[in-house]
């Protein structure tokens, strides 16, 4: 999918604007899933694939060929994914939705700092300023979570793993988009991701049936909305506008989850909750500016 930032069209715009609100549903349909968090993780990957398959194979029948060893990135990618939404499925749990999403959106300060050591990227004074905001804000979070609650302390925690886990999706991605058609890519993420986490959760003895009708559908709206609809507009919204456009809205996530929270779960952000959150936010959109500059340089 080729990248223009020239265009006018509204199209874009909406398609960014419906996958942060897609995204940000994750979290309620794990809420409403009865189940546990790494077989929520593993049904919205496998349906996910399964609904994508036709798709990925017609694009792949037209115009497809892919290395063996490209298969690394897709598969380092979707093994990230698979611990990630099991990890962060299972702090929904222990965290309010608002702030496993906040601190699981930190994975742009994990990216930008592979890309100082790994890549050489040269990140200016934006960028360390934004890491110490977003890294102050989700302390003073997850500091005050876990003074007054430490149920709330250890999930906040269990999201800092998420959003390293998450932050490798992205700089394996980031390579594999190189070589594999977006779709396929998409495709293989879903699928490798959907294995990992089979087989976590026969480590952890989950139960894969036996689940209400509720569930099931929280499994599928996971599935649908979040991974299906959720990722193609975002991925279609990259191919459209450019990073400076797209990066900053990211923290757009954290922010509409704690306002469909309010209504949907009965959660009330405290003042920690508020000011922490402000301070992260500040601080990741800084970041995304820092590392948008230093990927074009």
């Amino acid at each position: 999918m080729t990248h223009s930032s020239s265009s006018s069209s509204w199209l874009p715009y909406a398609a960014l604007a419906l996958g942060i609100v897609c995204l940000s549903f994750s979290a309620m349909f794990v809420r409403w899933a009865e189940a546990p968090g790494p077989i929520t993780g593993f049904y919205r990957m496998a349906l996910a694939a399964l609904a994508l398959l036709p798709l990925a194979g017609w694009r792949c029948w037209r115009e497809c060929s892919i290395q063996p060893r490209r298969l690394l990135w897709p598969l380092i990618g979707g093994m990230a994914t698979g611990f990630d939404l099991a990890l962060w499925n299972t702090a929904l749990s222990y965290t309010t939705a608002s702030n496993a999403t906040l601190i699981g959106n930190t994975a742009p300060l994990w990216v930008a700092l592979a890309g100082l050591i790994f890549f050489r990227e040269r990140l200016g004074r934006d960028f360390w300023l934004g890491l110490a905001l977003a890294l102050g804000g989700a302390a003073l979070i997850m500091g005050s979570d876990f003074l007054l609650h430490p149920r709330l302390g250890i999930g906040d925690l269990m999201t800092v793993g998420t959003s390293m886990f998450y932050a490798v999706y992205f700089v394996s991605t980031g390579q594999g988009r190189k070589y594999i058609d977006p779709l396929v890519y998409t495709w293989l993420i879903a699928l490798f991701a959907a294995l990992t986490l089979f087989v976590i959760n026969l480590g952890l003895g989950n139960a894969f049936t036996g689940y209400p009708p509720l569930t099931w559908l929280s499994f599928l709206g996971a599935a649908l909305v979040s991974q299906g609809i959720g990722y193609f507009s975002m991925t279609y919204a990259l191919g459209h506008l450019p990073a400076s456009v797209v990066s900053p809205t990211m923290i757009g996530q954290p922010v509409v989850t704690t306002l469909l929270a309010i209504p949907l779960l009965g959660e009330i952000p405290t003042i920690f909750q508020l000011a922490g959150g402000l301070i992260a936010l500040s601080g990741i959109y800084l970041v995304n500016q820092a590392h948008a500059r230093a990927s074009k340089t």
